[in-house]
Formats: structure tokens, sequence, C-alpha cells
């Protein structure tokens, strides 16, 4: 896992809004909804990659994923969370 001290750095691309680490649930919710074929990211692509985190906007309105402990912090990558 990331180092929590990241997240006193790292900010939201677009909003520039703190992030959280996603906690275990949360996670699983994603990545259920991920192999089920229920994301697109911002882009408007499939996401079919589980994800190892998520670093979710502080109105949690779109999250980041992590993989092999790297955030991805592209606007495009961006996935929309509800």
């Amino acid at each position: 896992m990331l180092p929590a001290n990241i997240l006193e750095i790292l900010r939201c691309p677009q909003t520039r809004q703190r992030l959280v680490f996603a906690d275990a649930g949360t996670l699983e919710t994603i990545n259920r909804n991920i192999r089920e074929g229920r994301c697109l990211n911002q882009a408007g692509q499939p996401v079919s990659e589980p994800v190892d985190g998520a670093l979710l906007t502080e109105d949690r309105s779109r999250f980041y994923p992590v993989r092999n402990l790297i955030p991805v912090m592209l606007p495009d990558e961006a996935i929309p969370f509800s």
C-alpha cells in the first residue's frame, strides 16, 4: 500500500480536492463493478483491469486507480464513482 503521507501532497488534478484511500469494502465494490463491465473512465473507455487500490476525491465523485503501488493520476483515467 502507498505510504499514508503521500496524501499530504497528492490532489485531484481536475478539482484540486484532497484524496482519501478507499477502504476495503469500497475497493471490493469498485473491483466487482469492473469485473461486471460497469466501469468507464472519464475518457469513456471501459475499465477491464481490477485495481490494487483507489484514491477517492473528498466529494467521492471520482477515484483514481492505484496499480502496482502507483497512483494513476491522469484526468482521463479517473473513474466516476457513485
